[in-house]
């Protein structure tokens, strides 16, 4: 049984965190900031909005960021239930290593798998990206740990 509000919390908190590292990331090593940040808002508008939101020029666009958001929030709390899920399962005191593994299997099932049906995510394929998906796990797994703790879900919990 997992505490579906702290899953939830969980992945808001771990979508934010990961938000916030990736523009980091983003500022640190590239020199292509804010055009990035709008490419990716572009991407993930485009499953709720089609195609045409990808062309260029990738500039700001507060209805593409507006769909951007809700989207990424969206998929932010359904990841946090998987992840909070498996973690009821595992039953491990290492909640920020599996966290860690989910980030790298979402980085994969997201930039690998969802790109059959969404190919323009092909362009996201880098290793900041890929820092920001193990950031998402690392802080989403602690999180729904410590929330669901706090709340008194300990299901399976060996302490970790």
């Amino acid at each position: 049984m997992i505490d579906v509000r702290a899953a939830v919390y969980a992945g808001v908190a771990a979508g934010i965190v990961s938000t916030l590292a990736q523009i980091a990331l983003w500022l640190i090593f590239s020199d292509a900031f804010p055009a990035i940040l709008f490419r990716d808002a572009r991407l993930t508008a485009a499953i709720v909005m089609g195609r045409g939101v990808l062309a260029p020029p990738t500039t700001f666009d507060l209805p593409v960021m507006l769909v951007a958001t809700l989207v990424h929030f969206a998929l932010s709390m359904l990841y946090g239930l998987i992840l909070s899920w498996l973690m009821s399962r595992l039953a491990t005191p290492l909640s920020t290593i599996v966290g860690a593994a989910f980030g790298l299997i979402l980085y994969a099932a997201n930039m690998y798998g969802f790109t059959v049906v969404f190919p323009w995510f092909e362009a996201a394929r880098d290793w900041i990206t890929l820092a920001s998906h193990l950031v998402f796990g690392v802080v989403a797994a602690p999180v729904y740990k410590a929330l669901s703790r706090r709340r008194g879900v300990h299901a399976h919990d060996a302490g970790g």
